[in-house]
């Protein structure tokens, strides 16, 4: 079994393992070609601008993730075509389907591009071009497999002419134009021979040769080489699915249903999770999976451990049909706080009405398990996930809990992703994110960003300010835009523009997405009007940054709509992040 993904940059050390292994493939299948070529598929990734092509690696791996194969593909958006470099498998793994499949996602991820069609070079099936009879009979097969998608020669060019007389073996330039009627006009096809002769062979080939072959092209349309082994009604066509690795990985804290705090007028609900379930999987962009279990150590990294230990203990204590409210809070002295359990809640408490039962620390933790096994897949080369959880956890400080929340899930997950790089922390939950803001306000490697309600009428009311830009090495890393308490969509989307901005220069390796849809109209909770539309058009300028994106389930109480404005939001993110 082999799973292919897509991979988008050196910056994870998965990515760097599997480009490490793309290159050996190469050293191993093409002994001819010349190191530097090979070694500059990581600039290739970074740097798409200086060579002129955008770079498409795809990766076929193992359950062990050694690479089995892979494919190499430039696009080039000033002319609208994608070229194909490589296709090559590990020796000893030869077969498998591994091949194919690559082929079928090349195919796919050129018509996503919107593209002309895909080009590539095939060594000749012509006795004439290629001499030696075992090197052709290798061709043939090539080419015959190629055929079999549509994919055939260019005729009536001198592009099969080679650099030198005594060269063999010249290749063809295929044409797929990937199970469409597609005629190539002749100016077209010059500009591309050119771009991938002047950008491919610049080293090789004289411009005088790149002129004497796109002059050849004299055909219009350009003329493609009849089906020579398949039929043209056999072709096999581009399946346009959304491919495993692009899907949005789901993982959902089973545990949720455990808190359930049935006092009257409480929002935070079970049925939150379920409305929004019903309608994400209505739609093809998700993979399901079960979360795993990680030490408590990875909370203890952003919460104080006196707050964690007094919330299994205090747990332990109180019986089933039992709740703690906070109701004494320690404001003459914090330092020592009541020998009673029950009391002491307000000692690590914000409010009154975030209440501990015997669950709240298992719920809590599942929801943490969750963000953690999401950044987990992350790290893995998924490009997106979804923490689907409750109780939420943007109100949750380094010491204190409330606003519904226990734990700051999200801010768990920035922790463990910042050792691998930077993390920006999009808060889009119309209360203002105190918690990560506590938690990172003295750092740098974490920029925090809050988009809510004014503190002036929004909980929690002390903190969300303008002027709360962080401090000592995390100060300018904290921002903080309080919107008024009846805005409408353009202005909304205006701070979120400026929110993408301050992002896009600090230039995360993660981002973070609190999502609260408590920002939509009608919400109990806000005093926002965000529609349907507006959840999907600002995921789609949130997926356009182009970072691997962990979302994590924030507010959101209004049941009528909330499920609808989850899928249109992660509708639009997915399309902002594939284009498509």
């Amino acid at each position: 079994m082999f799973r292919i993904r897509k991979i988008y940059d050196c910056t994870l050390w998965v990515n760097q393992r599997a480009v490490t292994q793309v290159q050996t493939i190469l050293r191993n299948q093409f002994p001819d070609l010349s190191a530097k070529k090979i070694d500059k598929i990581p600039d290739q990734l970074r740097n798409p601008l200086k060579h002129r092509f955008k770079t498409v690696l795809l990766v076929a791996e193992d359950s062990f993730g050694s690479v089995r194969g892979f494919a190499l593909l430039s696009y080039a958006p000033d002319l609208n075509f994608c070229y194909l470099d490589y296709i090559a498998t590990q020796k000893e793994r030869s077969g498998g389907g591994i091949g194919g499949a690559l082929y079928e996602r090349v195919r796919l991820e050129t018509l996503s591009l919107n593209c002309i069609g895909l080009f590539f070079e095939l060594l000749p099936d012509d006795p004439t071009l290629c001499r030696n009879p075992v090197t052709l009979k290798q061709n043939k097969a090539r080419v015959r497999f190629y055929e079999r998608y549509g994919a055939r020669p260019i005729v009536n060019t001198r592009y099969e002419t080679p650099l030198s007389p005594l060269d063999d073996n010249p290749p063809y330039l295929v044409f797929d134009p990937l199970g469409r009627d597609v005629l190539l006009g002749r100016d077209t096809a010059r500009k591309i021979v050119r771009a991938i002769l002047e950008r491919k062979y610049a080293d090789e080939c004289p411009l005088d040769y790149v002129q004497m072959v796109v002059d050849s092209f004299m055909d219009d349309p350009v003329k493609i080489r009849e089906p020579r082994y398949y039929r043209e009604e056999s072709v096999i066509p581009v399946h346009a699915l959304i491919h495993d690795d692009e899907k949005i990985f789901l993982v959902v804290n089973e545990k949720h249903e455990l808190h359930h705090v049935r006092a009257r007028g409480y929002v935070e609900s079970p049925v939150r999770v379920g409305t929004i379930l019903a309608e994400i999987e209505r739609t093809e962009l998700f993979h399901r999976a079960v979360s795993r279990a990680f030490s408590e150590n990875y909370i203890k990294q952003v919460h104080d451990n006196r707050f964690i230990d007094y919330l299994k203990k205090l747990a332990d204590t109180l019986p089933s049909d039992k709740s703690v409210y906070p109701y004494v809070f320690p404001i003459r002295n914090a330092a020592r706080p009541p020998r009673e359990l029950a009391v002491r809640a307000g000692y690590f408490c914000i409010d009154t009405f975030t209440p501990i039962s015997r669950v709240t620390y298992l719920a809590a933790k599942g929801a943490v398990d969750c963000a953690l096994t999401a950044a987990f897949e992350i790290l893995r080369g998924r490009r997106i996930a979804y923490a689907l959880v409750r109780p939420p956890g943007h109100h949750a400080e380094y010491r204190t809990f409330g606003g519904f929340c226990y734990f700051n899930s999200a801010a768990v997950a920035a922790q463990y992703l910042s050792v691998h790089g930077r993390v920006a922390m999009l808060d889009v939950d119309f209360h203002h994110g105190n918690g990560q803001q506590d938690i990172f306000f003295s750092r740098s490697d974490v920029l925090t960003i809050s988009i809510h309600g004014h503190p002036n009428f929004a909980y929690p009311y002390f903190s969300g300010f303008r002027d709360e830009i962080g401090e000592r090495n995390g100060e300018g890393y904290n921002i903080n835009y309080p919107l008024a308490e009846d805005i409408d969509s353009h202005v909304y989307r205006e701070m979120l523009e400026k929110a993408l901005k301050q992002i896009a220069r600090f230039r995360p390796e993660f981002l973070i997405v609190l999502l609260g849809l408590d920002t939509a109209r009608g919400d109990p909770t806000g005093s926002w009007n965000l529609r349907a539309r507006d959840f999907e058009r600002n995921g789609e300028i949130i997926g356009e940054l182009d970072l691997p994106t962990l979302v994590v389930q924030e507010g959101g109480y209004s049941t009528r709509v909330l499920g609808s404005n989850a899928r249109h939001f992660f509708q639009g993110l997915w399309k902002g992040a594939f284009g498509r």
